[in-house]
């Protein structure tokens, strides 16, 4: 599985899927731990990470406020309708330069920020495919006051979309969930732009 030490969870897109995505997020045991789909013909799109491929037990569901929004924002809800924050997609820094991710409570405060760790890389990786295989994608997950809580990173594979959670430090502020939330975010609206 190719799992580092210190990562806690991998997401693997699925291979054979016709409409909408679809993603397992296994443990370094190799167990699904969540699956996260994707759903088909939305306007806005909308997302469900359930305990399982039975899809009997929804963790958590991940929605567009908008529909087509350049910067869009996506709010994670628990199945009891609490929300426990949101994800802003900073549209002009990753469409341009390096995938961005703002992180906000369920108060709606800035509480951490998710970046792209090369800016170079990131440029060259738009511009010539080769660079995406030989330099995949790795992002930093940060508090608002610098420190370091996760490190994600997708793996060389031209077949199969892969990326590496390493959960670094517990924070307060940020569920859990929702650093689950950020690598699905990750595979499936930065992962469109992986072309090998």
């Amino acid at each position: 599985m190719n799992i580092r030490p210190g990562e806690h969870y991998t997401i693997r897109r699925k291979f054979f899927r016709i409409f909408g995505a679809s993603f397992r997020i296994v443990d370094p045991t190799g167990k699904v731990v969540g699956v996260c789909k994707q759903k088909a013909f939305k306007l806005k799109e909308d997302f469900r990470v359930y305990t399982d491929d039975s899809q009997a037990i929804e963790l958590v569901a991940i929605k567009a406020r908008n529909i087509l929004d350049f910067s869009a924002t996506y709010d994670v809800t628990l199945p009891s309708g609490q929300i426990i924050g949101s994800w802003r997609r900073r549209g002009i820094s990753s469409t341009f330069f390096r995938d961005a991710w703002v992180a906000f409570d369920p108060a709606g405060r800035q509480i951490a920020t998710l970046q792209e760790k090369s800016g170079l890389l990131a440029i060259l990786r738009r511009k010539l495919g080769i660079i995406a295989m030989l330099f995949p994608q790795k992002f930093i997950l940060r508090t608002d006051d610098g420190r370091q809580i996760a490190r994600f990173r997708t793996h060389i594979n031209p077949i199969l979309y892969r990326l590496s959670i390493a959960v670094l430090e517990n924070d307060d502020q940020l569920d859990d969930l929702m650093i689950l939330v950020a690598g699905c975010l990750i595979a499936a609206i930065e992962g469109r732009q992986v072309d090998y």
